[in-house]
């Protein structure tokens, strides 16, 4: 799928709404905007609750902490 929109003069712009709809986003979500060479990947910030358990099962030995680092 490829959609386009337009910068505004207020720098705003506007997701099109086949976009909107695809990737369940509401209004008022929040995004955070990632520099990527000469474009920006642009993503919802999760919620706390949707963090839950996402390290589930990871190790805690054996990982690197501040008193190693030089």
């Amino acid at each position: 799928m490829t959609a386009t929109t337009t910068l505004s003069s207020k720098f705003q712009i506007s997701i099109p709404k086949a976009v909107r709809e695809m990737q369940h986003w509401k209004a008022g979500q929040e995004f955070v905007f990632i520099p990527k060479g000469k474009g920006v990947l642009m993503m919802p910030v999760p919620e706390l609750n949707e963090l839950a358990g996402m390290a589930k099962g990871a190790r805690t030995d054996d990982y690197r902490d501040r008193k190693d680092r030089y």
